[in-house]
């Protein structure tokens, strides 16, 4: 049992989101520090979001999926779409996702498209509403709005797909 435990966490892909240098300004001068952004997930339903600043970009980036990794969620995933449409906002990010058809693909832009692939949908459409491009509040913005996803009773889900 623990094997395969095991064999599911080295399945787990990391995405390097965004990396800046940050400065903070102290009596002595700037003290300088890198911010990575990183999304890890296993493409079957479990993704997350971590940041983390380091001395130096290695330092950052280890640290960030580290944190990525601790922050993992859950995503419900039927027929390779998300159940239901779901707004969230983070910030001054807010990302509105809808589940699709098959065969759509993934039609989202850069950060949205990184959780949502690494999550494991392979076809949704999402749009991006609020005026920032910051990656870090937009992939956050994803995440809580993945985190408002409820799966549906089997029951509904197949009365919606007959009368379809």
């Amino acid at each position: 049992m623990e094997e395969l435990e095991q064999k599911k966490e080295e399945k787990i892909e990391t995405k390097l989101l965004d990396l800046k240098r940050v400065a903070h300004t102290r009596a002595g001068g700037k003290k300088l520090r890198f911010r990575a952004v990183m999304v890890v997930g296993n493409k079957a339903g479990k993704v997350g979001v971590g940041v983390a600043s380091g001395l130096d970009v290695a330092q950052a980036i280890e640290k960030a999926t580290f944190q990525a990794k601790k922050n993992m969620i859950e995503v419900p995933i039927v027929n390779d779409t998300i159940p239901h449409e779901v707004y969230a906002k983070y910030g001054p990010a807010k990302v509105l996702l809808k589940p699709q058809r098959k065969g759509r693909g993934l039609v989202a832009g850069g950060t949205v498209r990184i959780v949502c692939l690494l999550a494991g949908i392979k076809n949704i459409s999402s749009k991006n509403l609020g005026r920032t491009s910051n990656k870090m509040n937009v992939a956050r913005a994803t995440i809580e709005a993945l985190k408002k996803l409820k799966k549906k009773p089997i029951e509904q889900q197949t009365i919606k797909n007959k009368t379809e």
